[in-house]
């Protein structure tokens, strides 16, 4: 299967198979870290208004799957449908979702595990080609699927950094790297470039069709805002002077008294961080994490800059100006590994600025897949020939001035649910993701 746009080629269905195989226990396996490491009360309880408990992510991802691979892609009856209006994401804000008859936790797993079992029966009969079912063909559903788990397992994390209770998670540091001694922008040159895909084989639908996109030439950080360029910042009144702001943005941090970015505190003559239920200086070398995006663009403007479009960001991270194609990702087409990117919780941390040198784009921008999703400054918009599939609610009821693009995936993202065309949202005042950025500043027109 070849990309018409960018030529790149995909699997092929029985590999397909495997690699749906490999992602759906991959997932599981996260979602069995996530939701063992504490006792049930911590499950149940709500710790941020702003999340689920532990324990509806945990039943939600059981239900999804039974919707979509047993009932829909199967045909088979439902197993509970007397839940399914307490797992609808759309019926039932998160702030309320405690008050809610949920199911316990031994109840929650079993369902889970039950709706797996018959989805694996599932994933060996089903057909990923010829038969005309788009959301079979090459085993859209259970890609989508694995994706939706991965989402929530992040969703989890979230969950468990803003938890107050005792340490739960740990894991190995990324590896410490030398200072990073490159340039601190890179030139991306104007003209065209294919923006998007059309037969990713698990794109959503979102980051389709592929199409052609003019961008002007721009400068872009070489790598993410670093916490020390940050605190400059704030030592210099950033959160205090409301040019740097855009209205809403200062009313919204003058109304919750917002000086620095979420979980971090001032101790003396340092600043302190909360990562994961631990204390710790915040380190100078990692990229800023925690930001909103107002945050991140009254920082910009602090530095006579500005967030990238979201156009740019994806330019800067696929488009290779030596062949003209759009890879999958900055480095190539091969899917990430360790060498490429820090993803899939495999640390609890950003790597220090500069890292996964393997990883760099063509134009040696570096660690833009992993360590921080990055805000740009585009809204949340369709592009030109969208369809929404298969439901509206995974993008169309979000498109419009509400919600911000951020680009890129964090170490908590899985590889499944990232790449270079890969769209996430949000409120622009939304903290408790984890969110960084870099930025960017117009070229000359003739800059090539």
């Amino acid at each position: 299967m070849t990309d018409p746009g960018t030529g790149t080629t995909f699997d092929a269905p029985e590999a397909l198979r495997k690699r749906a195989l490999a992602a759906l226990l991959t997932a599981r396996e996260r979602t069995a870290l996530l939701t063992s490491c504490v006792e049930d009360p911590e499950l149940t309880a709500q710790h941020s208004p702003l999340m689920s408990p532990l324990v509806w992510d945990l039943a939600h991802i059981g239900n999804q799957e039974e919707l979509w691979l047993l009932r829909t892609v199967a045909g088979r009856d439902a197993l509970r449908p007397d839940i399914d209006g307490l797992y609808d994401a759309f019926e039932h804000p998160r702030a309320e979702r405690p008050s809610l008859p949920l199911l316990p936790p031994a109840e929650a797993r079993t369902y889970a595990a039950e709706v797996r079992g018959r989805a694996l029966d599932i994933l060996e009969s089903t057909a990923f080609e010829g038969t005309g079912a788009r959301l079979t063909e090459a085993g859209f559903a259970f890609g989508m699927i694995a994706q939706h788990e991965q989402q929530h397992d992040e969703t989890m994390l979230i969950t468990h950094q803003l938890r107050r209770g005792p340490v739960a998670l740990t894991a190995p540091d990324p590896m410490p790297v030398p200072a990073f001694g490159g340039p601190a922008e890179v030139l991306v040159p104007g003209g065209p470039f294919t923006m998007g895909t059309s037969t990713e084989p698990w794109a959503l639908d979102n980051e389709r069709p592929a199409h052609a996109r003019l961008v002007p030439p721009f400068f872009i950080d070489t790598t993410p805002v670093t916490n020390e360029a940050y605190q400059a910042f704030i030592a210099d009144g950033g959160y205090t002077d409301r040019r740097w702001w855009a209205p809403e943005g200062w009313a919204h941090i003058r109304e919750h008294s917002i000086g620095a970015p979420l979980f971090w505190r001032r101790d003396g003559g340092q600043w302190l961080r909360r990562r994961f239920g631990a204390t710790e200086v915040v380190p100078p070398d990692e990229p800023v994490l925690h930001v909103s995006w107002y945050e991140a663009d009254a920082y910009a403007r602090w530095a006579g800059r500005r967030l990238p479009s979201e156009a740019e960001w994806e330019k800067a991270a696929r488009h290779d100006p030596e062949t003209g194609r759009s890879t999958r990702y900055p480095w190539g087409d091969a899917d990430p590994t360790p060498e490429h990117a820090n993803l899939g919780q495999r640390h609890l941390r950003p790597a220090p600025a500069g890292s996964y040198p393997e990883g760099q784009s063509p134009l040696g921008v570096r660690q833009l897949i992993g360590d921080v999703w990055e805000w740009t400054s585009s809204e949340l918009l369709p592009y030109p020939g969208f369809h929404a599939f298969p439901y509206k609610e995974y993008s169309e009821v979000f498109f419009g001035s509400d919600h911000k693009v951020l680009r890129g995936g964090s170490f908590a993202v899985d590889a499944v649910a990232c790449r270079g065309t890969f769209r996430n949202w949000d409120y622009p005042v939304r903290r408790q993701i984890f969110s960084g950025f870099r930025t960017a500043r117009d070229a000359a027109p003739d800059s090539v």
